[in-house]
């Protein structure tokens, strides 16, 4: 099976070009990049609930463009720029993967961008 990517040409804060895909699709695994609070290339402003709305929001988009839901969600990546936004940020996270909970780390981490939180996810889905 080949290799598809999706979202090759992005960008990012300022117009910039990103150097990688928004996700990656190989023999039914799809892998789907850290994803922000960003929206036509800047990150939204906003609080931890505005923010892992949007980010959330970012992912679905991308597994949806994939045809992939939540349900294919195996596995999911958290960093957060601030640990005082765990329990706000879990109580926004279950209302998406409540249902269908993946497997996650979460993380505090400094971010590369102004954002409070990134998201990534891997899904799997058996190809026909």
């Amino acid at each position: 099976m080949p290799i598809k990517r999706y979202g090759t040409v992005q960008t990012g804060a300022g117009g910039k070009a990103l150097p990688f895909a928004r996700a990656v699709e190989a023999d039914g695994w799809l892998y789907v990049s850290g994803q922000v609070a960003m929206e036509d290339g800047e990150i939204i402003e906003g609080n931890i609930i505005a923010q892992t709305h949007k980010t959330i929001a970012n992912v679905l988009e991308i597994l949806e463009e994939a045809g992939y839901g939540v349900e294919h969600v195996v596995r999911v990546g958290v960093w957060l720029d601030d640990p005082r936004d765990f329990w706000t940020f879990n109580k926004i996270y279950q209302e998406y993967f409540g249902e269908h909970p993946p497997a996650r780390a979460c993380v505090q981490s400094s971010m590369m961008v102004d954002c409070k939180v990134e998201i990534d996810c891997v899904a799997y889905k058996k190809k026909d």
